[in-house]
């Protein structure tokens, strides 16, 4: 099965890597459903879409809460009849060193960029499971790969999202229900993530390595579209997206 009438639901999309995503996937005939808090950019989003001649429907969406990420699968369903993928790319990454105790930062990591992925993965598994098909795809971050001084509670919850997409992998294989996993590790994407980071040290290092390497979330779009793309009995599950520049 093809990326061609997919139904695919992306949150974090109103900008970076979920909007160059929901772009292509529609480009290339996908029915993609968008989820973001800023209802404006969502709206401009899907404009966009449909004015090329692609299938897109926006809904405001708060990814820590359980209940409007189910309204988002609700959506999919009501509007394009059924859902064959979630992107759970909604993340934030307010780095700092931990001494610093910037705790309000961490617990909102760990709310979006873990129970949040949770939250998108409990909304679409009673589906998938019934149906023995669907494929989940989330961003994690080469900070879920390897430990950085500075992003130890971003790098948590990055490690945290690699070991539950691995295990759901190897669970749906016991269980066959054919549900495929995607794991993405980008590195340098020139995105609004350090626009969340408020310690100036922390920002200014990150400013400087992605002013000099940084590429555009497209990079991370295609890899995505790829993943889509492939056969329902193939799972491409893992993909560390890194500037060629990029020590």
């Amino acid at each position: 099965m093809s990326v061609q009438g997919k139904v695919v639901i992306i949150t974090g999309a109103s900008s970076g890597i979920g909007e160059a995503s929901a772009k292509l996937l529609a480009k290339n005939g996908a029915k993609v459903v968008i989820g973001a808090r800023r209802e404006a950019r969502l709206k401009e989003i899907t404009d966009q879409i449909i004015a090329g001649g692609g299938q897109a429907a926006y809904q405001v969406t708060d990814v820590t809460q359980p209940e409007q990420m189910q309204a988002l699968v609700q959506l999919a369903k009501d509007r394009f009849g059924g859902l064959d993928v979630i992107f759970n790319n909604a993340g934030i990454m307010p780095s700092s060193p931990i001494s610093a105790l910037h705790i309000n930062e961490w617990q909102a990591m760990i709310d979006i960029n873990l129970k949040g992925v949770l939250n998108g993965i409990a909304a679409v598994m009673p589906i998938f499971t019934s149906q023995k098909h669907g494929q989940i795809i989330t961003t994690s971050s080469v900070a879920g790969l390897k430990s950085f001084p500075g992003a130890g509670i971003y790098g948590a919850t990055k490690f945290a999202v690699r070991n539950l997409m691995e295990v759901i992998r190897m669970e749906s294989a016991q269980e066959g229900t054919n549900i495929r996993t995607v794991t993405l590790y980008p590195a340098a994407i020139n995105t609004e993530l350090l626009h969340t980071i408020t310690d100036q040290k922390t920002r200014a290092g990150m400013d400087s390595l992605y002013n000099s390497v940084g590429i555009s979330p497209a990079a991370v779009a295609r890899v995505v579209n790829f993943a889509v793309d492939q056969p329902e009995d193939v799972n491409v599950n893992e993909f560390t997206i890194y500037p060629t520049k990029q020590a």
